[in-house]
């Protein structure tokens, strides 16, 4: 009897354990998690902020990112960090591989000899993409009172800046393209212009946005100069022809003089994150507001040299981020809509004046005139 009893609760129970639970059972006995205030803060907080690694405290991107953040600075909703990074070179090197950094900027001429070295693999070019080209960043060649020409440098000591950074590596670019041999020595800004001074080196090539605080503010220059820089041929598909003047440095060039030399441009990176995933949304937020709020990076007290910036200007042989060419896209049949709109009324209010066109080639023909001299107001 006692087995009977058992073995037929035993049955119940597991009877019971098999039947299948209602949805308002499991909701009841089983509640979903609900996530704290703090948790909810720090989730809010990591889906809104996007990182831009930029260069050293005294260089111009850093103000660039800085001005950024200022710019785009929407409270919870989308903040920008930039963060004090180790150049041109190690900037790609971050976006490429460090934890937590979603762009970088670098320089056009570094793009091109990673991709060439193969250094970040051999998929490099497809695994960057850029947001924009920025500005420009000129070299300056500081020597000794002796030397008159570039070419007087071979054999000589010339400071390339720290070791592996994109002075260096430009700096290597620079003389190779002149065919010129120089002893390679590996200093900072500021120790360089005393070893010059001292003469214990030749040059130092600085690569910076002019004026560059510590050239323009040198008082003392002990008959230091700065050397012109040819633009060669083989520099014309890196580099841009720039000059320096008086006004620059004043210490440096005399008045009404000018030096000519090259200059490189900068560009926002970010990695080729795939189009469904976390990084890339949060990229997304980003170009929408840094082209969208585009206009204020040109009133003061932001940097001028965003002045020299064309956000859809083309970076060849790379890849534009989809998210920044999706947004040109939109903006170029934007301006177009609004270019015929108007047309049309430039066509209605001197419909008396002007004799309407006679065919729809003849009005292709007139719209585009008129495209070629509303950009001539524009540039004006």
């Amino acid at each position: 009897m006692r087995i009977a009893l058992a073995l037929g609760l035993c049955l119940l129970a597991g009877a019971a354990s098999a039947t299948p639970r209602s949805k308002s059972d499991a909701k009841a006995e089983a509640p979903a998690p609900v996530k704290s205030a703090q948790e909810s803060y720090r989730s809010r907080l990591n889906e809104n902020v996007v990182t831009i690694m930029a260069g050293r405290p005294n260089g111009t991107d850093l103000e660039i990112a800085a001005d950024i953040a200022a710019v785009l600075d929407d409270g919870e909703n989308l903040r920008i960090l930039p963060m004090v990074g180790k150049g041109a070179a190690q900037n790609v090197r971050d976006v490429m591989f460090l934890r937590g950094v979603d762009m970088g900027i670098t320089q056009a001429n570094i793009l091109r000899y990673f991709a060439k070295s193969g250094e970040l693999g051999s998929n490099f070019v497809n695994q960057i993409t850029y947001i924009a080209k920025l500005f420009t960043e000129e070299i300056h060649i500081l020597a000794r009172p002796d030397i008159t020409d570039i070419k007087q440098l071979d054999g000589k000591k010339v400071n390339f800046g720290d070791e592996g950074s994109g002075t260096d590596i430009t700096a290597h670019l620079i003389f190779e393209a002149f065919g010129i041999t120089v002893q390679v020595v590996h200093l900072g800004d500021a120790d360089a212009i005393l070893k010059l001074q001292s003469g214990e080196i030749a040059a130092a090539l600085i690569l910076g946005a002019k004026p560059m605080s510590g050239l323009a503010t040198l008082k003392d220059a002990h008959g230091l100069k700065l050397l012109p820089i040819p633009y060669a041929k083989d520099l014309e598909n890196d580099y841009y022809p720039a000059t320096l003047s008086h006004d620059d440095y004043p210490a440096l060039i005399a008045d009404g003089a000018r030096v000519d030399t090259v200059a490189v441009c900068t560009v926002l990176v970010a990695f080729n994150w795939p189009q469904d995933g976390a990084r890339y949304q949060r990229l997304s937020k980003f170009v929408d507001a840094f082209f969208g709020k585009f206009d204020q990076f040109f009133a003061p007290p932001r940097n001028p040299k965003w002045r020299e910036v064309n956000f859809a200007a083309t970076l060849e042989g790379w890849h534009r981020s989809p998210l920044a060419q999706a947004f040109i896209d939109r903006a170029k049949a934007a301006g177009q809509t609004a270019a015929k709109g108007n047309f049309e009324a430039f066509l209605a209010q001197n419909a008396e004046a002007n004799a309407a066109p006679a065919s729809d080639a003849d009005r292709a023909n007139l719209f585009r005139a008129y495209l070629e001299w509303s950009k001539g107001r524009h540039s004006n």
